[in-house]
């Protein structure tokens, strides 16, 4: 049974780019903090990041990844505050790197980041991917800490 594809009508390939290549990245509702919190916080961010080809399927992709925590500012036409975290890049263009990564059971890329997310907070997680052609994805999560 072949299973239907989210917003494969909205996704297209870069000018005169290969119909594999990267076009959309996502975060997986997998992600959230893990750890404990306190006066002196040993949180980790679990991130899950996936990306899409032109058909709308996960795949591997060489690129560097940018890390961003923002605070959420609710009921605000702007939800996303001023910038808190931004990690160091992650380059994915070498096979040993990517391959580090990569959760071939999710066709998913995982990656723990250290954090200071406070308990009972809600932010905003960026992701953006800078493709060896150059362009540039991303995508915005809503990160919700506590219960």
């Amino acid at each position: 049974m072949v299973q239907p594809v989210e917003d494969t009508a909205k996704v297209t390939p870069p000018a005169g780019g290969p119909a594999f290549a990267p076009v959309k990245i996502g975060i997986l509702p997998l992600t959230r903090t893990v750890g404990s919190f306190g006066a002196d916080p040993v949180a980790k961010l679990s991130v899950f990041v996936s990306v899409l080809d032109t058909f709308g399927s996960q795949m591997k992709a060489p690129g560097v990844l940018r890390f961003e925590l923002y605070e959420y500012i609710p009921r605000s036409a702007q939800a996303k505050g001023p910038r808190l975290t931004l990690w160091p890049d992650v380059d994915l263009t070498g096979p040993a790197q990517n391959n580090r990564y990569w959760r071939d059971f999710l066709r998913a890329y995982e990656f723990v980041l250290d954090t200071q997310a406070g308990r009972d907070k809600t932010y905003i997680l960026e992701v953006t991917c800078m493709c060896p052609d150059g362009r540039r994805l991303s995508a915005e999560y809503v990160l919700k800490n506590g219960p």
